[in-house]
């Protein structure tokens, strides 16, 4: 909403510089976007609120800074001359929707001279921004930027039988609007039609017919001013996708009581500029009259709300300028014997929003001033308590951190397109039914679609090399219910070792990152991985992670065909699992963890090399051994792995590494022996594996 500061002076006699006026006014919680100084003065950009349709006029406007300035608002109070020839004679209404069309008013004006607007009104209408038709059609724009309330004017003659019908629109109807568009209609849409109730001339709340339009050969003019259901207005501006200056204040809620003020204030412009005759009276029909409801505030409340209190004369004096209207109905002694004041008001009819006590105290707090209020926390009603899985993520963020990753955060929504890439075969998408955009129509089905954004993201504004992670949720349906999981998502790429003055530069790899997540399973016991894997992951460098036997999530290298849809020129390293089962893990370690004394006696190495055949995995040497419930055995790892010259075809030589550490006693050589070859014939029956020559 464009203020001309001049125009608001013609309601409000404020004195404030236009720069002084818009820091009050943001101050008492109008949002400004700014302050230009052009050919008609200085215009004070307002970014009205959606529950504040009654500023999106300079009358509003003027009430505000009347109420901060507390400054009297000049009344509009329009006495067009009129003719002995009554309206109702001329004009018929008829409301067959009145769940949609709530107020109609219809006025005629006779003889007007169509012509060019005189040039204060083009001026006014050039600095808001709307471009000069004729006098007629710009007097419509003039009364609703001046008091809020859209109006239309038709060509009296072109409405057949003189007669104005509200209906809804009937299946297969078009019309053509102002704009020269024809328009599908849909059943549900509210028009306005004439005395033939086939033919459309109007979309109640959005825009005019083309058939009925004010023209300069025009010679009779019909006013029509009126009000219409607001959540109808946006549905049908939505369904049209035609969003116009009616539609923005009728989709908020315009004021049904200003529909006649309106009305009669285009009549008594029309007749300045266009001259004419104004046929006396006005054809109201008005089945939506609300009565005015009543409610109270009260100074425990306020004081309750606000922590603070507030004179009695401020409270009167900002709820009277608002319209209010507030009346001192009662008094009561609080604990200390002082007096605690009831008001009891009447809600305006353009404050539709103002329906309890909390939105007169919010009314009154920013008038006197949001700044006036001491700062202090409420009082706790209850201890503060963490939540179950805090401690865990903590440490689970501190591990990553000390791994090299940042952490980001991701909005959820996601293109279906992008999303199918990553979601799980059988998974139907959890869809959106209004999304903001194509590119964002479906809830994540798993965090990686996110990711591989935040990766794309960097890789294409030049950073190369990023370890990043995010602990969020993905959204998967459940028949008709959306379940959401809390996963950790890590992504990878560039460089594992950046080049320093010892050792050169390498790229990230899978053993990178199953290092890494190794290094996190370890706070809640370890991982387990086994082979295999989603789609989206390189069939030869990817994992399944598993923990306590449950399956809980994947890891690896992101397959071709996928990084080929984000365009990605390098290696690219995903992981994600489900975070509640491992931060369950980990409390259950921690709870477990207990302390042990370092041995007294040294740990002696043993080097085992054995041929295994290929498909052999390092997990099964492991369990093998571990099936042997040697105690003394305190470290198994792989130390080489070797295929080609003098390595039989179909086996790959294998060199294992364990440790033998007993608490109790030096181990001696026979024992070692004994261990030893126990675990050779263990390896050798169950793997087929067999013992190399030294």
């Amino acid at each position: 909403m464009k203020v001309v500061y001049t125009w608001l002076k013609d309601f409000v006699d404020v004195t404030a510089t236009p720069q002084e006026l818009a820091s009050r006014l943001a101050l008492s919680g109008t949002n400004i976007g700014g302050v230009e100084n052009g050919a008609h003065g200085a215009v004070i950009e307002a970014e009205v609120s959606s529950n504040r349709p009654d500023c999106l006029g300079h009358l509003g406007i003027a009430r505000e800074v009347g109420a901060i300035y507390k400054l009297p608002v000049k009344p509009v109070l329009p006495k067009p001359a009129e003719s002995t020839a009554k309206a109702s004679d001329a004009v018929r209404v008829e409301i067959q929707t009145p769940d949609l069309c709530g107020r109609f008013t219809a006025r005629v004006i006779r003889n007007v001279k169509i012509q060019p607007s005189p040039k204060w009104l083009k001026d006014r209408l050039e600095a808001t921004g709307v471009a000069s038709i004729s006098n007629v059609v710009d007097v419509s724009n003039y009364v609703m930027l001046e008091l809020g309330h859209p109006l239309h004017t038709f060509d009296y003659d072109k409405v057949r039988d003189h007669k104005i019908v509200v209906r809804k629109a009937r299946p297969g109807e078009k019309i053509r609007t102002l704009d020269g568009i024809e328009r599908q209609l849909d059943p549900n849409l509210c028009m306005i039609s004439d005395g033939d109730s086939s033919r459309a001339v109007g979309i109640g709340g959005i825009m005019g017919g083309a058939e009925t339009e004010i023209s300069f050969s025009t010679k009779n003019v019909l006013i029509e001013c009126a009000w219409f259901e607001p959540v109808a207005v946006r549905r049908a501006a939505r369904f049209l996708k035609l969003h116009t200056e009616a539609s923005t204040r009728f989709g908020r809620g315009a004021d049904p009581e200003m529909a006649e003020l309106a009305s009669r204030r285009a009549a008594e412009l029309i007749l300045q500029l266009a001259g004419g005759e104004l046929l006396s009276g006005v054809v109201d029909v008005y089945p939506g009259k609300r009565t005015p409801k009543k409610i109270r505030v009260t100074r425990a409340e306020l004081l309750r709300v606000m922590g603070a209190d507030v004179p009695d004369k401020e409270v009167e004096s900002s709820l009277s300028a608002l319209g209010f209207a507030p009346i001192r109905i009662d008094q009561n002694r609080g604990a200390e014997g002082s007096i605690l004041a009831t008001w009891e008001c009447t809600q305006p009819s353009w404050r539709a929003e103002v329906e309890r006590e909390i939105d007169l105290i919010e009314e009154i707090a920013r008038i006197y001033g949001l700044d006036k209020f001491p700062p202090r926390l409420p009082a706790a009603r209850q201890g503060a308590a963490r939540l179950p899985h805090y401690e865990a993520e903590t440490r689970l963020r501190e591990r990553l951190i000390g791994l090299g990753y940042r952490e980001i955060l991701t909005i959820p929504h996601v293109a279906e397109e992008r999303d199918a890439l990553f979601r799980p075969e059988g998974v139907a998408p959890a869809r959106l039914s209004n999304p903001l955009s194509e590119e964002a129509s479906v809830l994540r089905s798993n965090g990686l679609v996110t990711m591989a954004a935040a990766l794309e993201w960097n890789l294409n504004h030049g950073q190369r090399n990023a370890r990043l992670f995010e602990i969020g949720r993905h959204y998967r349906l459940n028949g008709s219910d959306s379940v959401e999981t809390p996963v950790l998502t890590l992504g990878a790429t560039g460089e594992g070792r950046q080049k320093n003055l010892y050792e050169p530069s390498r790229e990230f790899s899978f053993a990178d990152l199953k290092g890494d997540l190794d290094s996190i399973g370890a706070l809640a016991g370890s991982f387990e991985w086994h082979e295999g894997g989603p789609a989206w992951l390189h069939p030869a460098r990817r994992g399944r992670l598993q923990l306590r036997s449950n399956e809980i999530g994947a890891a690896g290298q992101l397959a071709r065909q996928v990084a080929e849809k984000f365009k990605f020129r390098q290696d690219v390293f995903l992981a994600e699992f489900d975070l509640d089962r491992f931060c369950s893990a980990v409390r259950a370690a921690k709870e477990a963890r207990r302390y042990e004394p370092l041995p007294r006696f040294p740990g002696v190495e043993r080097d085992f090399s054995l041929l295994l055949p290929d498909g052999t995995h390092f997990s099964s040497v492991v369990n093998a051994i571990q099936a042997l419930n040697i105690s003394e055995i305190s470290g198994i790892e792989a130390a080489d792995l070797f295929r080609g010259k003098n390595v039989p075809a179909g086996k790959y030589s294998l060199l294992v590494r364990i440790t033998f550490q007993s608490r109790e006693a030096t181990l001696t050589d026979a024992q070692i022996g004994d261990y030893s070859a126990r675990i050779v014939a263990s390896l050798e029956n169950n793997l087929g594996a067999q013992l190399r020559a030294q």
